[in-house]
């Protein structure tokens, strides 16, 4: 048991290293040795949990959404709305995101897959739009994978445009403002207006989940 949890602290280590090369010199210009280097470990240590610098961006990409569900509202467009704040909120918070979303953004990853998280949040998406859609939340005319598709890549250029203007500084403004106007096309009036669409939602949501993983935790103990 020791040696499997040093096994997965070593692990976490390396992830967090190389997310923190990947961020700052982008996938080609990332190298192994830096990557050793920020994380402290051995070569072996590093080609035991990943073999490749590819394997390692991966990792990276699928490790960005490893997170709980948000909790169960009254309606599906307000869990939709609270998914997309928290991640904006993770993304400026926490640089296992930022770095997998630059590694999905990065055009000159040749070779690299990044598809991944893009499919990943298009199916999350248009899952709680399905239900909205079961619930009569939604205008008659959507289509649940389209207005996923519309909204995963409206949102993956504010970001986008938030790092290069603010370094993420204005992002949690900017997706309000998006979903502002893009959810009156897809949402019943009715509906929406009782929606929280303020920029501090993903921020509201993230202390809620720690507050329910502490009390998780109390009751495990």
């Amino acid at each position: 048991m020791v040696k499997q949890d040093r096994a997965l602290r070593t692990r976490q280590a390396i992830l967090s290293a190389a997310a923190e090369v990947f961020e700052e010199r982008g996938y080609q210009m990332a190298t192994i040795s830096k990557i050793l280097t920020t994380a402290g470990v051995t070569k072996g240590a590093l080609y035991f949990h990943f073999p490749s610098k590819e394997h390692l961006a991966q990792g990276v990409l699928h490790e960005q959404d490893q997170l709980l569900p948000v909790p169960s509202r009254s309606y599906k467009i307000q869990e939709l709305v609270d998914t997309v704040m928290l991640h904006a909120y993770r993304l400026q918070t926490e640089p296992m995101v930022r770095a997998g979303v630059r590694l999905s953004l990065d055009q000159q990853a040749h070779g690299l897959d990044r598809s991944g998280p893009f499919a990943h949040w298009t199916e999350v998406v248009g899952v709680l739009l399905d239900e909205a859609l079961a619930r009569r939340e939604l205008l008659p005319h959507v289509v649940s994978s389209e207005a996923a598709s519309v909204l995963v890549g409206a949102f993956a250029g504010v970001q986008a445009m938030s790092q290069a203007v603010s370094d993420y500084k204005d992002l949690l403004a900017r997706v309000s403002s998006l979903l502002a106007y893009v959810l009156p096309s897809v949402a019943v009036p009715s509906v929406l207006a009782a929606v929280d669409l303020t920029q501090d939602r993903g921020e509201t949501i993230a202390a809620e989940l720690r507050q329910g993983a502490g009390v998780l935790d109390l009751a495990v103990g």
